[in-house]
């Protein structure tokens, strides 16, 4: 995770914990003047547009509060989904047993892209088999994680 999509995470974290949720993730796309702040959150029943809603307003007020983005963006505040991002080895841990689709910053073994089932965390890596193959990826590496939702 960047310093930056740290320092955001950290920013954010506690107002949204204290609305009785989890955020769940933090990403930032710059592209000119048409770069996206996304945030998503989570709960135990799930996620309204209730929540959506709460969070966005608490978290629109800490930016113009903190100013941490000089650039143009706009605010997304949504749901993980059914094929929800994985940032933390904490959650790879929580999907022992989902089928996932990795992409990686850098090659490993002379690939980027990875389609399997989640075996767990060893130390900071992702252990994932693919094609009854075992390959230990470090969290560092990972650019992109999707859990592939079950039909």
């Amino acid at each position: 995770m960047s310093a930056k999509l740290k320092h955001l995470q950290e920013l954010f974290e506690p107002a949204i914990v204290g609305l009785g949720l989890e955020l769940w993730g933090v990403e930032f796309h710059s592209a000119g003047n048409k770069s996206l702040l996304r945030i998503y959150i989570d709960g135990p029943d799930g996620v309204t547009v209730d929540d959506c809603a709460r969070v966005s307003h608490q978290v629109s007020g800490i930016l113009d509060v903190e100013d941490p983005i000089s650039e143009q963006y706009t605010l997304e505040v949504s749901s993980p989904g059914m094929d929800r991002p994985l940032y933390t080895l904490k959650q790879f841990e929580a999907y022992r047993g989902h089928r996932v689709q990795i992409k990686l910053r850098v090659p490993f073994e002379g690939r980027r892209n990875f389609k399997g089932l989640l075996n767990g965390v060893e130390g900071d890596e992702v252990l994932l088999i693919v094609d009854d193959e075992e390959y230990l990826l470090p969290i560092d590496y990972i650019d992109r994680a999707n859990v592939i939702p079950q039909i």
